[in-house]
């Protein structure tokens, strides 16, 4: 399976407005596969119009997963780009589960989980990585409510998790 080309995307035909795609091509990513589940859970549940997204971490198109403490062997900037690469393959994920990125009504909620050493304070810092991405490419509607939190451990000794709830257009 290969990565989505967002310059191809149907959200795209026929529209003068910026569209997620569009901010997507513009910061030059491109959507790869939707990461597979490590467990026996589904990496998204949609219920109604709202999109329930499974944790994900920093793992890099190319297979690398990103991994260690932050605040001991990893450095707060590079734990920042560890949540903007979560950030990306949760989208993936909404492209997958929703086939066009344009249903995406609001993005309402984060929750980061970053695997820190115990006396680390900048948790929020780490995960404005995914933050900031969702409000580049949702614009306002990227803008959301997020807990941002530490942890002794995370699956795999990864740097970062991240879930999402996503509101969707009915």
């Amino acid at each position: 399976m290969t990565g989505v080309d967002v310059t191809t995307s149907p959200a795209k035909a026929g529209t003068a407005a910026s569209t997620p795609y569009d901010r997507l091509s513009a910061l030059g990513i491109e959507l790869p596969p939707p990461p597979k589940p490590i467990g026996n859970f589904l990496t998204h549940v949609q219920e109604g119009s709202l999109l329930f997204l499974s944790g994900q971490g920093p793992l890099e198109a190319d297979g690398h997963m990103h991994v260690g403490k932050v605040g001991g062997d990893v450095a707060t900037e590079d734990a920042y780009r560890h949540a903007r690469v979560t950030g990306i393959n949760l989208i993936a994920v909404m492209h997958h589960a929703l086939g066009d990125l344009s249903r995406v009504k609001r993005v309402v909620k984060l929750l980061g989980m970053v695997n820190a050493v115990p006396d680390f304070r900048e948790h929020p810092r780490v995960i404005n990585g995914c933050s900031d991405l969702f409000a580049e490419v949702f614009g306002e509607a990227g803008h959301h409510a997020r807990s941002a939190v530490g942890f002794g451990s995370l699956p795999g000794n990864i740097t970062v998790e991240i879930e999402a709830i996503i509101a969707l257009h009915e």
